[in-house]
């Protein structure tokens, strides 16, 4: 990697820490559009390959585009190490497929992502592998719910969709305690408001599709941790697959550039979001981690340097009523996505959540009343007005 500043502030090493130059010296990184490598000699692709020589042999292991990206995010969020996927959920299900075996035990939050819910409750226990949920909002179930196989605690903080949020320092202490790997997915946060491996998590997570690129064009995943866990991960996904292309890791890596300025606004916007929509009679919840009425607000404010881009509520009526507000938006995107520059709207209920039961939705705090927005970087007045103009 290339350091053309040596300041450490966040802004200035996403910008500024990039691939070396080649002999065109050109000032932005190429795209690497190759599947393989060539060798000097027979002796070099047997050194390479020995794992005796750092270098690249095939792209499904790693590419010079592939390799920014994973150096860049692991300077920003202070991990030694990491991983790039082609989606969010590649990442999600390689960590776990990397540490577990059957017999294994994954302690949850019980609000995830519905895909996240769909591999602990549908796809891993065919492999013998069990989960407990605990609620965020309740630690003292953390502990009551570790068992003796236990191998991995779970959380999303802020959560999806409820924006539920838990210590991280006090969560690691724990896990540490009872010898537990803490993977953390910090989707929400982005590594510019908020950094679990500083607080003691093993593993933190990205679903880069989201906020890293923030312009709702590709997919990808992160994955972050220490030389040694990456090496388990390597392990698992050089011969699995979940690679991510050259081309997303190029537009990932040069998304960084504009993360903070663009979350900035995003949680400037969001937090005025969430102070009209708290006022407003039509609507009986509001849940944004920087409002003083949520729960575990001091917390948000102790881990996380901003609120983030995202505000759930819960309107007056239900379903229909949900429905109703939806459709009346004008600039607002329906949309199962977040993290764009473009307002999003998502009825959680019949759409991320919907493969969820009414008892396990009910549970994460989705009622069928719950809109999530994803606050974009659209003029306040403008986003406040189409809002306005759907609950009148």
């Amino acid at each position: 990697m290339q350091e053309e500043n040596q300041e450490e502030n966040f802004e200035t090493l996403a910008i500024r820490l990039q691939a070396e130059r080649t002999h065109f010296k050109e000032h932005s990184v190429p795209l690497y559009l190759t599947s393989s490598y060539k060798f000097d000699d027979s002796e070099e692709m047997r050194a390479l390959f020995a794992n005796e020589k750092e270098g690249n042999v095939y792209s499904r292991y790693a590419n010079p585009n592939t390799s920014e990206l994973i150096d860049k995010m692991a300077v920003l969020e202070g991990a030694e190490s990491g991983w790039v996927t082609a989606t969010g959920m590649a990442a999600i299900f390689t960590t776990f497929a990397a540490f577990l075996k059957s017999g294994d035990h994954v302690l949850a939050s019980r609000s995830v992502f519905g895909s996240t819910h769909q591999l602990l409750n549908n796809i891993f226990p065919k492999w013998g592998i069990s989960y407990t949920y605990a609620d965020l909002d309740k630690p003292e179930q953390m502990e009551q719910g570790i068992q003796p196989n236990t191998k991995i605690i779970f959380v999303e903080t802020p959560s999806n969709p409820g924006i539920d949020i838990i210590d991280l320092e006090w969560l690691a202490k724990l896990a540490k305690k009872h010898g537990v790997l803490l993977v953390v997915d910090n989707c929400f946060a982005t590594p510019y408001l908020q950094q679990p491996i500083k607080l003691g998590a093993d593993i933190s997570i990205h679903s880069a599709t989201k906020f890293i690129d923030g312009q709702g064009r590709t997919l990808g995943g992160v994955i972050l941790g220490s030389n040694k866990l990456i090496l388990e991960i390597e392990a698992f996904a050089r011969h699995s697959g979940p690679a991510m292309s050259p081309f997303n890791a190029w537009l990932l890596s040069k998304s960084l550039e504009t993360l903070a300025v663009r979350m900035d606004r995003h949680c400037e916007n969001a937090m005025k979001v969430a102070e009209f929509l708290e006022s407003h009679p039509r609507i009986k919840k509001v849940r944004y981690p920087f409002l003083p009425s949520h729960p575990q607000y001091e917390i948000a404010k102790k881990q996380m340097k901003q609120g983030g881009g995202i505000v759930t509520l819960v309107i007056e009526g239900g379903a229909a009523a949900a429905s109703k507000f939806m459709d009346k938006l004008k600039m607002f995107s329906i949309s199962a996505n977040l993290g764009d520059t473009r307002s999003i709207a998502t009825h959680p209920a019949t759409s991320t959540h919907s493969k969820l039961t009414e008892e396990q939705r009910l549970e994460v705090g989705i009622e069928q009343g719950s809109v999530r927005l994803s606050i974009g970087l659209e003029h306040i007045n403008d986003i406040l007005a189409d809002i306005k103009q759907a609950l009148s």
